[in-house]
């Protein structure tokens, strides 16, 4: 796409924006309509500017996915309406700025769930398909993607198509996945989960180091809807990758003596205050003086103690709201990592390479004095997805905070825990990435699935209108 430009667009519209990290931002001139003609318009307007379009959904991925320095910033916030829903079949027809919050309060009263849901409720859909999201049961239901029916798609063009599995494979599993590059979802059809109530049966277990996470996460899978595994990265030596495992599981017709208590999206309302006194809201302020290494170590050390103690053969029942949201418990946490935000990195590994690649980065980030404040292991399989992460093995998700005087280093860091997961022949997560180097990005795709990305790309969007800071730093030998 030439630099050049016709005439500037408005100063007025210029905005900053940040990934949900607040690690890394960019300006751009922001346009957020509200229907299918006023995206069209959006389009025109970038084409006639020469400026490429960038998307941008509830702006919850970490890193720079819906970023680019003075391009136009598409926002489909306002296109949040639920255009359809059939309380019999479980079928949900929505605009990609619906978030999941709003699927899952629009559907648990009449006894249904999304199959598969983020640590956070507020992404788009739009978004979670556009990054083929996975939550904490990836192993038994699969990714966002696998549960779309249908979509429309329309593309730079200006045309809008239809896609379906069945109907048109390859470009409805390259659009899934596909970070926004393709073309710009404006409807998605989603068949949700039958649940006979808004409880989970759970159980927690301990685990004393890395080998022994993985191997009760494995056994776990087949037996458990959900699991997943919390580490204490500050922990080294014998117990390096301890920490506590939680698997739930939905309770079976018959099982919940008041259900249609349990379903009421009353019944899940979050708390707005701890023990019905301190406000939630000043969480964030008690825990940033904390957020350090040494004050983060304690609270590790703390947890996985107090989690030992109490974790075992018990059972008990919790919130499926609360349990798949955490991180939504302390609206605004994300704000003890300012002013320099946070990354994240996460690997997948297949089986055999886990345990070695694992502990190598968890060694790596020890050796370079910035272990992760927030590590979570996953089990995962593979998926039909064109830029599919998915692989029979494991996923680890490594939280880091940004200074002024970590940054440089940290983004080596980054390099470094990559290598070794290339080497197993493992994948990354672009949702949650903002300093992985493309070339490794690209370098775990070794059966043409690049190539046949880039031949959609040229297809449907010859001049690159669509486009991120993302995309550009991923996948920029494609985007010529």
């Amino acid at each position: 796409m030439s630099a050049r430009r016709r005439k500037p667009l408005p100063a007025s519209r210029l905005e900053w924006f940040q990934g949900w990290g607040k690690a890394v931002g960019a300006a751009g001139y922001a346009f957020r309509p509200s229907d299918v003609a006023g995206i069209r318009h959006v389009l025109e307007r970038a084409r006639d500017h020469r400026v490429p379009l960038v998307l941008r959904g509830a702006g919850r991925s970490y890193g720079d996915a819906a970023l680019l320095a003075e391009a136009v910033i598409l926002g489909l916030e306002r296109m949040n309406r639920v255009l359809a829903w059939d309380p019999t079949s479980g079928v949900m027809d929505v605009e990609p700025g619906v978030t999941i919050d709003q699927v899952w309060r629009r559907a648990l009263p009449d006894g249904w769930w999304p199959p598969v849901v983020t640590g956070t409720a507020t992404p788009s859909i739009g978004g979670v398909l556009s990054m083929n999201a996975h939550g904490k049961n990836n192993w038994v239901r699969g990714t966002t993607g696998e549960h779309c029916e249908e979509l429309d798609l329309l593309l730079p063009s200006g045309e809008i198509r239809t896609l379906t599995p069945a109907g048109d494979p390859e470009l409805f599993h390259a659009v899934i996945g596909g970070f926004g590059q393709l073309g710009i979802m404006t409807r998605a059809r989603l068949r949700l989960m039958r649940v006979h109530s808004g409880l989970l049966e759970v159980q927690a277990v301990s685990a004393r180091n890395m080998g022994e996470m993985l191997r009760l996460l494995d056994e776990a899978k087949d037996r458990w809807e959900y699991v997943v595994g919390w580490i204490d990265a500050f922990a080294g030596g014998r117990r390096l990758g301890r920490g506590l495992l939680h698997f739930a599981r939905h309770l079976d017709d018959g099982e919940d003596v008041a259900p249609a208590k349990h379903l009421d999206i009353l019944a899940h309302e979050p708390p707005r205050r701890i023990a019905g006194v301190l406000p939630v809201s000043v969480v964030p302020h008690i825990l940033k003086p904390l957020t350090n290494r040494p004050g983060l170590r304690l609270i590790n050390r703390v947890k996985y103690e107090a989690g030992r103690l109490t974790a075992g053969e018990r059972r008990f029942h919790q919130s499926v709201v609360s349990f798949s949201f955490l991180l939504d418990a302390i609206p605004g946490w994300e704000r003890i990592y300012e002013p320099g935000g946070l990354i994240q990195h996460q690997s997948f590994v297949p089986v055999s390479s886990a345990e070695r690649v694992f502990v190598r980065q968890l060694e790596l980030c020890r050796k370079a004095g910035m272990p992760s404040f927030l590590a979570v292991l996953k089990r995962h399989r593979p998926d039909p997805f064109l830029l599919t992460h998915g692989l029979d093995g494991f996923s680890l998700a490594l939280d880091f905070p940004v200074t002024a005087g970590n940054r440089d280093c940290l983004w080596g860091l980054v390099r470094e825990l990559a290598e070794p997961v290339v080497e197993a022949g493992g994948r990354f997560y672009p949702a949650k990435d903002a300093a992985l180097p493309g070339e490794l990005f690209r370098a775990a795709f070794t059966d043409g699935q690049l190539d046949r990305f880039a031949r959609l790309k040229r297809e449907l969007d010859p001049g690159s209108l669509l486009r991120s800071s993302l995309a550009d730093r991923l996948l920029a030998p494609l985007q010529k």
